[in-house]
C-alpha cells in the first residue's frame, strides 16, 4: 500500500522565490518593459519577479493560498511604496498601473484603487480574527497549530520575495521563533481565558468557565 505523502512531513519545504522559481510555479514568459515609461515609473522593480505573468495566472495562485487577489495584492503594495506625507498617491498608482505591475493590464481611477486597498485590509481583518479565534479556541493541537503557522509563514514569506525582499537566512529563523514564541503565549493565554469564567460588559452574559 503506497504510503500517504501527507502523513510525510519533508526535510525541508521552504518555498524560493528565485526568478526561474517563480517563472516555472506562475507560467509565465519574461516580457519587455514600455520604454515610453516615465523615469520615475520605470525604476519601480518591486513586480519584477512576476514579468510576463497573466492576471489569471496570478490571482489562481494568490486563491489558492490566501483570501486576497492579485488585484487587492498589487494595490496594497503599491499603497504602501506610493505613501508620502500627504497620503497615498492613488492618481499616479492608477494612471500608471499597467507599468507598475506586469500583470495588471487596465488603468484605474483612484476611486478604483481605493476600493481595493480597502478590501484588501478589511480580508486581512477577518482573516486574522478567524485565525486567531481558532488559535484560542482549543479546536486545534499544538502541533496542528504550529503546521498551521508554518505553512502561512511560508507563503508570507514567498510573497515577500516575489516583491524583491531579500531575506537571510538567519533572519527568517530569527522571525520564525519570534511567532512560535507569540503563539505559544497566545495557547497559554487562551487555555487560561477558557478556564476562567467570563461576563460581557455588554449583556451581563456569563460564559466560559469550563471544566
Amino acid at each position: 500500500m503506497d504510503e500517504d505523502p501527507a502523513a510525510v512531513k519533508p526535510p525541508n519545504r521552504r518555498v524560493t522565490a528565485g526568478p526561474e522559481a517563480v517563472r516555472s510555479l506562475l507560467s509565465i514568459t519574461p516580457g519587455d518593459r514600455d520604454e515610453g515609461v516615465p523615469s520615475d515609473v520605470r525604476k519601480y522593480e518591486r513586480f519584477k519577479k512576476v514579468d510576463g505573468a497573466t492576471y489569471e495566472r496570478v490571482n489562481e495562485f494568490l486563491r489558492d493560498r490566501t483570501y486576497i487577489t492579485a488585484r487587492e495584492w498589487a494595490i496594497a503594495r503599491l499603497c504602501a511604496d506610493f505613501r508620502t506625507e500627504t497620503g497615498v498617491e492613488m492618481t499616479k498608482i492608477g494612471e500608471n498601473l499597467p507599468d507598475l505591475v506586469p500583470f495588471m493590464t487596465d488603468t484605474y481611477s483612484p476611486q478604483a484603487v481605493n476600493q481595493a486597498r480597502s478590501s484588501f485590509e478589511d480580508k486581512v481583518r477577518m482573516a486574522g480574527a478567524t485565525f486567531l479565534y481558532g488559535a484560542m479556541s482549543g479546536f486545534f493541537a499544538a502541533d496542528e497549530l504550529d503546521e498551521i503557522m508554518y505553512e502561512s509563514t511560508e507563503v508570507a514569506k514567498f510573497l515577500l520575495e516575489v516583491e524583491g525582499v531579500d531575506l537571510a537566512v538567519e533572519e527568517e529563523l530569527e522571525g520564525e521563533e519570534r511567532i512560535s514564541s507569540v503563539m505559544r503565549e497566545v495557547r497559554e493565554a487562551s487555555e487560561k481565558l477558557r478556564q476562567d469564567e467570563q461576563t460581557c460588559p455588554e449583556c451581563g452574559h456569563t460564559f466560559g468557565g469550563e471544566d
